[in-house]
């Protein structure tokens, strides 16, 4: 590339990223500017005047609010010290798994032959709730990002409650505080699946565990799938970062700063730096400090003023929440190190570059169970894009979805945070219940994309309820609209890639041996109590002589409660004093992750262009797939076959060409084909689901590409006069079957039922032998 061509190159990438800066700091500032004037009552709010009916404070109001003020205070304090003394009780003993419902130990993955931190639990039914082992069993992952196990049990309404109100039993993965000696990422994934297989082993007569993996719990979970796809059912994932390096970025409110992280931080080589100063053990406190550090609002300030406003009812909830969130874990060296290098950093997962435990490369292709993906909106740790891309990477195109008997189906939620997917109580009752109840109907789908949608309602008797819809996409329509910028953003990535290669290498070269060497158990251990997530709780515990006299202070506070009135004047100024500070700190983290994007892209985007562009190019011109989806090598297979195959076959193509198109599919349809297929059992193939619905694919290509063909052919697929003739019976029984009936068929279905019919009737009259005739 000559100068000239690098320099206008490089003049664009800057003009751009400075244009998304200024928008990103114009938007903040709009931001900040809103919260500010409606604080303040500018924008038709109420002032703190306002608020008393005009009056300014009288000095009753006053007296009355700093009394408030200090028992308020004591009690805070008290609750933070109920924290850190609960912090260090628990530290001491053996932190156990926040589940909210009995358990029993069925496997611990320690005895295994190559030993691993991670336990298999059986969840016991709570009572009035009872399990039919009959129903296919659930396994649920947890993350393994820094806290301890059980999230997504920690409430009755839950992953697990709902799971078990449904009538399956529940069984969880849970994981120690330290890591085996040695044990790495595949060790994990091998333990995984003997308990997958333990699981299906305890419920012969059911269908295949269903898995569930939150966060980095679902790349456990495809992993496991992949490697076993004959033992694993269907799999969720929830707010799972599949491909790591996707995102939105756009001008406007500024999304997704953690992608950058890595970049920003020269790539891997901090994390095995962290595990080397730990000898040998990354501290799980330094993942959740990234957390942290993305809210700094919350973090800082917001938590610990709501729980101060609501001392009297809040601390019950504030402690069981930290009982989970102020748990730390630890990792091995080697853990976190193939975590960084395939996932975060190298985003390897989907692309097949990482070898499951019997040295194969992992084909997330080879899982033949249905998928449903649960992201959400509000998610700035696992976007939708993270969750969703690597469909696209994968498959490339619906009609290879297909080909391959593939069933995807994406659920979104508009608004809420990472954490409230697998702890929130209303999506615990709203999605997750209703993945529980539709997970049967989705393994009857035809293969392809769908979308999940949910609607809610109250009922005749004042309940809520809530109606299920399905809607079929094309991936590429998914993945335009979920890209705003084509996905030209992820290639500087690449440049990360590349530069955190070389960064790791050095470090390994030339800082390695000497941090190994200067670190110890003992260092180790110091490092990890003076964290800063963990000094703040065991400094302000019952530890501390200094706070001795505060739970005496605080038990004759709460005896002797003088709230102050909610229309105090200086309640109402403390809440504007309270809104200023969090939209300070949010305008700060909006001006923050906008630099560090454009710093990232200015560094990064320049990288990509100068020294990866034109390799990059060149090898998108070879690989470049054909522009016409009929000149796909799976297209071109189904064509090929369109005069091959059975009853099978044609039951298949058939269904294709009745399908309703472009059409909603309400979960009361769903329940009705279930019926119908149960009712005409003896009609239908007996195959396995998955082999069933890759057929079902290969004959949806035939008719989308081929309609005409597809019908003109399909009496050669029923050259046997018996199939012909149970095909037909079968119709007859759907053409008069009130539930078919029931469902209003379309015109253009009652049209394909006929042609069908005639044609096949037309051929039978054909191949009717000739008699001779027979003379007196």
């Amino acid at each position: 590339m000559d100068a000239v061509t690098q320099l206008s190159r490089n003049l664009d990438i800057n003009t751009k990223v400075s244009r998304v800066w200024e928008k990103r700091t114009e938007v903040a500032q709009k931001q900040f500017d809103e919260r500010v004037n409606s604080a303040l009552g500018r924008n038709g709010g109420a002032s703190s005047g306002e608020a008393s009916g005009g009056a300014w404070p009288t000095p009753w109001d006053t007296w009355s609010y700093a009394i408030d003020m200090a028992q308020r205070s004591v009690m805070f304090w008290d609750t933070l010290r109920d924290r850190g003394s609960e912090f260090v009780k628990r530290t001491a003993g053996k932190p156990q798994p926040v589940l909210h419902f009995d358990y029993e130990y069925i496997l611990d993955g320690r005895e295994f032959a190559r030993p691993v931190n991670y336990a298999l639990l059986k969840i016991r039914p709570p009572e009035g709730v009872t399990v039919d082992a009959r129903k296919r069993p659930y396994l649920i992952i947890d993350p393994r990002a820094g806290h301890g196990p059980g999230i997504g049990g920690f409430k009755d309404d839950s992953q697990v409650g709902v799971a078990l109100r449904a009538g399956h039993q529940v069984y969880f993965v849970i994981f120690f505080p330290d890591p085996e000696p040695d044990q790495t990422m595949l060790d994990v994934c091998a333990a995984e699946q003997e308990f997958v297989r333990k699981v299906r082993s305890l419920h012969p007569d059911s269908g295949k565990p269903v898995l569930i993996g939150n966060c980095q719990g679902g790349w456990a979970a495809m992993m496991i799938a992949t490697t076993d796809p004959d033992d694993t059912g269907p799999i969720v994932i929830n707010g799972a970062p599949m491909s790591y390096w996707s995102g939105a970025w756009s001008e406007g409110e500024g999304d997704n700063p953690m992608r950058y992280s890595g970049g920003i931080l020269g790539g891997t080589w901090l994390a095995s730096f962290t595990a080397d100063l730990g000898d040998g053990k990354f501290d799980g406190a330094h993942l959740v400090q990234n957390f942290e550090n993305l809210n700094p609002a919350n973090t800082f300030w917001d938590k610990y003023y709501h729980l101060f406003s609501n001392i009297d009812t809040e601390p019950p909830r504030y402690l069981d929440f930290e009982r989970w969130w102020g748990t730390y874990y630890l990792m091995n060296r080697e853990e976190i190190e193939w975590i960084t290098r395939n996932l975060f950093v190298g985003n390897k997962l989907w692309s097949g570059e990482v070898k499951g435990t019997t040295g194969k490369a992992l084909d997330l292709r080879d899982i033949r169970s249905p998928i449903i993906l649960f992201a959400s909106l509000g998610d700035n740790i696992t976007p939708p894009q993270q969750a969703f891309n690597w469909v696209a990477d994968l498959y490339g195109s619906t009609d290879e979805i297909k080909a391959r008997g593939q069933v995807i189906v994406g659920l979104m939620h508009q608004s809420i945070g990472h954490l409230g997917i697998f702890v929130s109580g209303k999506v615990a009752k709203k999605e997750h219940a209703q993945i529980v109840s539709v997970l049967e109907a989705i393994e009857s789908f035809t293969p392809g994309l769908y979308s999940m949608s949910i609607t809610d309602h109250e009922g005749a008797d004042g309940k809520i309820e809530y109606e299920v819809e399905f809607r079929e996409h094309q991936l590429e329509e998914i993945a335009a609209h979920f890209n705003r910028f084509k996905r030209d953003d992820e290639k500087p990535f690449q440049a990360v890639a590349e530069l955190s290669e070389f960064n790791q290498q050095a470090y390994e070269l030339f800082a390695q041996p000497f941090v190994q060497s200067m670190s110890n158990e003992m260092s180790a251990h110091l490092l990890r109590a003076f964290h800063p997530l963990r000094f703040q709780r065991w400094a302000f515990s019952d530890h501390n002589p200094w706070l001795a006299w505060l739970p005496s202070a605080a038990s004759a506070v709460k005896n002797h409660r003088q709230a102050a009135k909610a229309d105090n004047p200086w309640r109402r100024i403390e809440q504007v004093g309270s809104e200023m500070i969090s939209a300070s700190l949010d305008y700060y983290r909006a001006v923050r992750d906008a630099g560090t994007e454009a710093t990232f892209f200015t560094i990064y985007a320049n990288l990509f262009s100068k020294f990866l562009a034109d390799h990059h190019r060149a090898r998108e011109d070879v690989a470049l797939p054909a522009t016409e989806a009929r000149d796909q090598p799976y297209v071109r297979e189904a064509l090929a076959a369109i005069q091959e195959g059975g009853y099978t076959e044609a039951l298949a193509r058939a269904a294709a060409l009745l399908a309703r198109q472009n059409e909603p599919l309400p979960l009361s349809r769903l329940f009705t084909r279930k019926e119908l297929a149960q009712a005409y059992a003896d009609y239908l193939p007996d195959l396995p689901p998955d082999q069933w619905r890759r057929i079902r694919g290969e004959q949806e290509i035939i008719v989308r590409h081929e309609p005409v063909q597809a019908i003109a052919t399909l009496p050669l697929l029923l050259g046997d006069k018996g199939d012909r003739e149970r095909f037909l019976t079968l119709f007859g029984h759907l053409l008069t079957d009130e539930r078919v009936l029931g469902t209003r068929p379309t015109e253009a279905q009652r049209v394909m039922f006929e042609r069908i019919r005639t044609m096949l009737a037309k051929h039978a009259v054909r191949e009717q032998p000739v008699e001779a005739p027979v003379h007196p």
